[in-house]
């Protein structure tokens, strides 16, 4: 599965429409105005710019980057790079030559890291063993062919110490034909037991009750989640798509060392 950053292009040049249906509304003039400190003239320029591109971006944050002149915007999870005063704009990686370390990989994995944190435990459903040594999220979509073969070996991975921490994305988006999938297994007396029962293939009867599916994908959005499976660890670190029990012990072995 190839985890592109066609998502963040797509936030970024969002009709005006789109974006500003998840804007904040306004506070009242009449409410109470916590002190704000003024934005830089850098910050200032690249805000300008960007809202020019699309009305009612949503931007997480923006700061200096690695690199003199250009400053680092996080959108959606995600991390692009504005010139400073805000004409040009570059997506990539910033990689450090002298540790080989993506930079890039690792500010969006902070971002990551606060998000994912966020989400309490009664918004999941968790397989794990007792005492776990690792703990992962993973963003599933009930149809989806990896999600279905990682799920059949859910015993090895909580034999191997790992927590799988599931939270709904449905790929076709809320409403679809996956979604309700989703809601049937939340609605459910026994979740694990639905959870499983629908990635055999088993069709569960249609139900309705408050849930967290919506919740769970506008999390995977803001996460920069564009395939499923999106396997997580606990700093943000995006381990990949479909991880074999093996490959995840290794992988997970390795952000240890």
């Amino acid at each position: 599965m190839n985890f592109s950053r066609i998502a963040l292009l797509c936030a970024v040049f969002a009709s005006t429409q789109a974006c500003a249906q998840s804007t904040a509304p306004a506070p009242s003039a009449k409410s109470a105005q916590p002190a704000v400190a003024k934005p830089s003239a850098n910050e200032a320029a690249v805000r300008a710019s960007l809202g020019k591109l699309a009305p009612g971006i949503k931007i997480t944050a923006i700061k200096p980057s690695p690199l003199s002149g250009l400053s680092e915007v996080i959108v959606d999870g995600q991390v692009l790079y504005v010139s400073n005063d805000g004409k040009y704009l570059i997506q990539g990686a910033i990689i450090d030559t002298a540790t080989r370390t993506n930079l890039t990989e690792i500010s969006e994995a902070n971002v990551r890291r606060v998000l994912l944190a966020s989400v309490p435990a009664t918004q999941k459903i968790s397989f794990a063993p007792a005492n776990p040594k690792y703990r992962v999220t993973v963003f599933t979509d009930i149809d989806c062919g990896y999600c279905r073969k990682m799920h059949t070996q859910i015993d090895e991975y909580n034999r191997l110490g790992i927590a799988i921490d599931y939270l709904f994305f449905p790929r076709a988006g809320i409403g679809s034909e996956s979604a309700q999938k989703a809601i049937n297994i939340w609605c459910a007396p026994d979740r694990k037991l639905a959870m499983t029962s629908a990635k055999n293939g088993k069709t569960l009867p249609d139900k309705n009750c408050p849930n967290f599916v919506a919740d769970d994908y506008a999390i995977g959005r803001k996460a920069g989640v564009d395939g499923t499976p999106a396997v997580y660890a606990t700093n943000g670190m995006q381990l990949g798509g479909y991880l074999s029990p093996k490959d995840l012990l290794k992988a997970l072995n390795k952000l240890d060392n």
